[in-house]
């Protein structure tokens, strides 16, 4: 199972966010992630697009997400070897990558000032390297009795 969410960083007095679509699974550590200037369906499309070509042929993916509106348009594209399942409406705590992106914020971006949208992007780029592409942190990060297969 994969869990998914997206979050943003913004500028300060500034209309610019980097917006952070990621999938994490809690049992292997694996993660795919993407930056974008925004988010909606195209984006979300693009991501799953992405991450669904990286996993292997023989694998069928459970991810759990939010009813944020990108991620329940008609225009969405779910590929086949994804399937969806929708946490209860309000419900961001039952979703592991929240913690994900808590600890990202707390250990990178809290208490920081950025400079311009370059200098944004790369502090989440490099948050993401550090945390995301380390199995062990993962795993223990995105941790929830739900998420462990039997």
């Amino acid at each position: 199972m994969y869990v998914y969410t997206t979050s943003a960083i913004p500028l300060p007095d500034r209309e610019l966010i980097v917006a952070k679509l990621g999938a994490a699974c809690p049992r292997t550590g694996h993660t795919v992630g993407m930056l974008s200037p925004y988010i909606n369906i195209e984006i979300v499309n693009i991501f799953l697009s992405q991450f669904a070509r990286e996993i292997p042929h023989d694998v069928h993916v459970v991810m759990v997400w939010d009813q944020a509106g990108f991620h329940t348009g008609n225009d969405l594209n779910i590929p086949e070897n994804i399937t969806i399942v929708p946490l209860p409406p309000y419900s961001p705590e039952l979703n592991p990558m929240e913690n994900l992106w808590h600890y990202l914020r707390s250990h990178y971006w809290s208490n920081r000032m950025f400079e311009d949208y370059d200098d944004l992007c790369d502090a989440a780029e490099m948050a993401w390297r550090d945390t995301c592409l380390d199995a062990a942190t993962i795993q223990s990060v995105c941790n929830a009795s739900y998420t462990r297969a039997h």
